[in-house]
């Protein structure tokens, strides 16, 4: 049964000379069409990087070596996106935070994506069943890595999916690590789907649930989310971002392995976020 459910740097010259056009803070092309425009835009950040000052068009347009009516246009199109700020008065350019940000959060979602890789992976491995590793979207989960299990008979999902918090297992694991405020506002922000029969839809009961649970540390689903279908799960924090980690699989063979999977997930919660839960599953 399958179940779906950059640019060489522009150089340490001195701020009066003007960067090469054909300069490239990555070095030389290794293959394939060249955007004139894109290499731009990074020098340009370079020479920011490298001014540590506000810059005039006119100046923008020297460092460059660009046409000063090109320089307007890339200064104009980067300030009305948000990656440039302008002072009132003096009319120079400077970087806001926002290429920043960006950069963060690629690099925040990289090392997530590496421990759910690993984490399901050693899951998967030692139990045998589909493991997944998902994070909070919104008022849901997205799921972040998958590990295939070895049955012929498994659950299948795909990096990306997204499902609903109460009729999860790996839903109710990240409820469980959030404050009880944050566990209400979450549930009752829209009304809860019903799924199947089996599926707890007042968020007094996924509360109740999520409360009894969070003093034995795991969290699980029967026939929840789709009839057939079961999960078991933990969650802890990565850094700042709280993951959850779980099986999935079919309901009479993960019911016949619950404890062991039970024991296995609980290990692997004290292996991989040890001390870093921090009381997160404090009733």
């Amino acid at each position: 049964m399958t179940v779906k459910t950059m640019p060489k740097s522009a150089g340490q010259a001195a701020p009066a000379r003007p960067a090469p056009k054909t300069q490239r803070s990555s070095g030389k092309p290794t293959g394939g069409t060249t955007v004139p425009a894109a290499a731009r835009t990074m020098a340009l950040f370079e020479i920011f990087a490298r001014e540590k000052r506000e810059l005039t068009k006119s100046e923008v347009a020297r460092l460059l070596d660009l046409p000063e009516s090109s320089s307007s246009d890339l200064l104009n199109t980067l300030h009305g996106l948000g990656y440039l700020s302008r002072t009132a008065t003096t009319r120079r350019f400077y970087p806001t935070g926002r290429l920043l940000s960006m950069a963060q959060a690629a690099e925040e979602n990289n090392a997530l994506t590496a421990f759910g890789i690993e984490a399901t992976a050693l899951l998967a491995d030692r139990s045998g069943e589909t493991a997944a590793a998902a994070v909070l979207d919104g008022s849901g989960i997205k799921i972040i890595a998958v590990t295939a299990g070895k049955h012929r008979l498994r659950y299948v999902l795909e990096v990306g999916d997204s499902f609903t918090l109460h009729g999860t297992a790996l839903g109710k694991a990240l409820l469980g690590a959030l404050d009880d405020g944050e566990l209400a506002r979450l549930l009752r922000l829209h009304p809860l789907p019903r799924r199947t029969d089996a599926t707890k839809v007042d968020p007094r009961q996924v509360e109740d649930e999520v409360h009894k649970h969070r003093t034995l540390g795991w969290y699980q689903t029967v026939n929840e989310g789709s009839l057939g279908v079961s999960g078991i799960a933990i969650s802890g924090p990565v850094g700042d971002q709280l993951v959850g980690l779980g099986l999935l699989g079919p309901t009479e063979r993960l019911t016949l392995e619950a404890e062991e999977h039970r024991r296995l997930l609980l290990e692997v919660r004290d292996n991989v976020f040890g001390d870093a839960l921090g009381g997160a599953f404090a009733s």
